[in-house]
């Protein structure tokens, strides 16, 4: 398979799990308030929200475990990347003091697992 090829349908895998992670949330009682908010920092693939809690959520979808476990790929150096993008997202809400928290889910040959509170600030 040519790189472009790979890239594209790794990008196609992508989206595809973050529209099933969304479905997940909505089914759990989350609401979705944002989907792929973008800043000049990066990207926030979901928040939500659930329970008075803003959910900063990274989705990880692999077809299957060659590269280990889709969580595995939440890296320290991603973690910060996050912590950032929320810091950002929650200023421009006017939400500095509400409680929040990071989440993982992951998406691996269809079968979700939804990691609550991954990683923290």
């Amino acid at each position: 398979m040519q790189i472009a090829q790979k890239n594209f349908y790794k990008k196609l895998l992508g989206r595809a799990g973050e529209v099933e992670a969304g479905k997940f949330l909505k089914k759990a009682g989350y609401k979705v308030l944002e989907m792929n908010f973008r800043t000049h920092i990066g990207e926030a693939d979901i928040i939500a929200q659930k329970d008075g809690v803003t959910v900063f959520v990274e989705v990880k979808t692999r077809s299957d475990d060659t590269y280990g476990a889709p969580s595995e790929a939440v890296n320290h150096k991603k973690q910060e990347k996050y912590f950032r993008v929320a810091t950002e997202y929650l200023i421009k809400k006017g939400l500095q003091d509400a409680p929040c928290r990071f989440d993982v889910i992951e998406i691996e040959n269809g079968k979700i697992n939804h990691i609550i509170d991954a990683f923290s600030m």
